[in-house]
């Protein structure tokens, strides 16, 4: 075994613009070959004191030797095409294939990836149990659709939301049960040494989470693969606990079962929000291949980020046939998903901690492994995550209903398609401080295709907001939008004395009392 030291390489200036996006750390590290020594069997005895399965101590094993051996996980452009629109199956199309999926429903599953804490939205316990419409949380929404459909449904838990999630669904005694299964952990590995990460301060920061393709080694090592295959179950449907506009779709599970598909994504159209997630390829060998921005390389940084060029991005939903899993675990002995690996701080929350190694895998990548794979280009409304704030505004608003049967769908008053908001993120970006400014419920954004909020501007009940509009309080005290108040255009609190409002041309506010 090799161990590897470190090198910090200049950076071109075209990979400028990612910096100041935010796109990519501002040191790019990679490995290099160094002096001959193993630690390998120090992590073996750390994971074992941690009772991890010997199929996931394998795993690690396998992407530790990568690492020490140089690996760093890149994908270059020279070594993928990208995607022709035409050769993608349309997801609209499969309409005939519907009464299919309805028959396979009582062979498949919902496993919903439930890890998530939501620490940027100030969230210190699971995400997906906040309430997002109706009063109902994420979990909720999910468990009800499960139950629509009359499907299995299986969340994997992370060890810091398992024990949250058991609590929930025990208490509330629903007449469907639930699997569940943990997430795996993966020891953390400082740079310099590539010894194990000890951080006597916070040892559980000595682990990360090796990303959501640990599904797969996890469905294994948890016994629930298993259980599954001996239940009937043959199609698993995999999404994110925050999307849940990412439901069973039974014409798509019926193209799944009819087409004998070993594994299928979801894709869209990308836009220019798009540029940091991961995009679909081609191989050479002609396999599709997932392309996160972390596997690209400085000098294809730019193509990554050209949503003409590569159009498609991954949705994470992800389809895969259960029996065609289990048979690649045993016959390879584990699941070799192309390596992220992450340069971090051992804490993250000090840059001066030492620099280490996160191994980490992304579950779509699974899809240059299966002969025979497929992407299927699904509209944008399959994919509505939340992952702020603002996101979190416009799922709670009236733009989105809540139908019968626990599915999400756009409001058919909506005057645009999309709407981009941006709220203050000094005080709308935690969520404790989001809903002290939004008591009531949020405002009607049904005729609004823009919002921006700069400063501490508070809403009361029964608002209305229209067209592009833009609230911007300069001054140092909260001000309150009045219940019933219509806006249309700009909205400005000036600090100068005496100046109550003050607003653009175009600006028109009303006030119901």
């Amino acid at each position: 075994m090799k161990e590897c030291s470190t090198k910090v390489q200049p950076i071109p200036e075209p990979v400028w613009l990612g910096l100041k996006l935010g796109l990519i750390p501002h040191f790019i590290i990679t490995p290099k070959h160094g002096k001959e020594t193993s630690h390998l069997p120090h992590f073996i005895q750390k994971m074992k004191a941690e009772n991890m399965n010997p199929a996931v101590i394998k795993t690690f094993q396998h992407y530790y030797a990568n690492v020490c051996n140089g690996a760093d996980g890149m994908i270059g452009d020279n070594e993928i095409t990208r995607i022709n629109p035409v050769d993608l199956v349309q997801a609209n199309q499969l309409a005939e294939f519907s009464k299919r999926g309805k028959k396979a429903l009582n062979k498949a599953v919902m496993i919903v990836l439930n890890g998530g804490l939501g620490t940027s939205m100030g969230l210190d316990n699971a995400k997906s149990l906040i309430p997002v419409k109706s009063s109902r949380s994420f979990m909720e929404i999910t468990i009800n659709q499960a139950s629509q459909q009359g499907v299995r449904l299986c969340f994997m838990n992370s060890f810091t939301t398992h024990r949250a999630t058991l609590n929930f669904i025990a208490a509330r005694n629903f007449s469907h049960p639930v699997m569940h299964f943990m997430q795996n952990k993966f020891p953390k590995i400082l740079r310099d040494t590539l010894a194990p990460a000890n951080w006597r301060q916070n040892p559980s920061l000595e682990w990360n989470p090796p990303g959501h393709g640990d599904i797969y080694t996890a469905m294994y090592a948890s016994g629930t693969l298993g259980r599954l295959l001996d239940a009937g179950i043959k199609y698993a449907f995999i999404s994110n606990a925050d999307n849940l506009s990412g439901t069973l779709d039974e014409s798509l599970l019926g193209y799944f079962v009819e087409s004998k598909l070993p594994f299928m994504m979801e894709v869209s159209k990308r836009n220019p929000s798009d540029i940091k997630g991961g995009h679909i390829a081609r191989r050479k060998d002609g396999r599709l291949v997932l392309r996160e921005i972390s596997q690209c390389p400085q000098n294809d940084l730019m193509n990554f980020q050209d949503i003409l060029h590569h159009c498609f991005f991954n949705t994470n939903n992800i389809w895969i046939d259960l029996e065609e899993l289990n048979k690649r675990i045993k016959n390879d002995g584990l699941i070799r998903l192309p390596m992220i690996l992450n340069p971090k701080s051992l804490d993250p929350r000090k840059e001066t901690s030492p620099p280490v190694y996160q191994i980490e895998t992304a579950m779509g990548s699974a899809i240059s492994l299966f002969e025979g794979a497929r992407a299927v280009a699904v509209e944008r409304d399959r994919f509505s995550p939340v992952k702020t704030c603002n996101d979190l505004l416009v799922l709670r608003s009236d733009r989105i209903l809540l139908t019968h049967d626990s599915k999400l769908i756009p409001n058919p008053e909506n005057k645009d398609e999309t709407i981009h908001v941006q709220l203050d993120p000094k005080f709308y970006g935690k969520i404790d401080g989001f809903q002290k400014r939004f008591p009531f419920g949020t405002p009607s954004l049904t005729r609004c295709n823009s919002l921006t909020v700069e400063g501490d501007v508070r809403f009361e009940r029964n608002v209305v907001l229209k067209g592009r509009v833009v609230i911007c309080n300069k001054r140092k005290n909260q001000e309150i939008i009045k219940a019933g108040s219509i806006i249309t255009g700009d909205l400005q609190f000036e600090p100068v004395p005496g100046h109550v409002l003050r607003g653009s041309k175009n600006r028109s506010i009303n006030h119901k009392m």
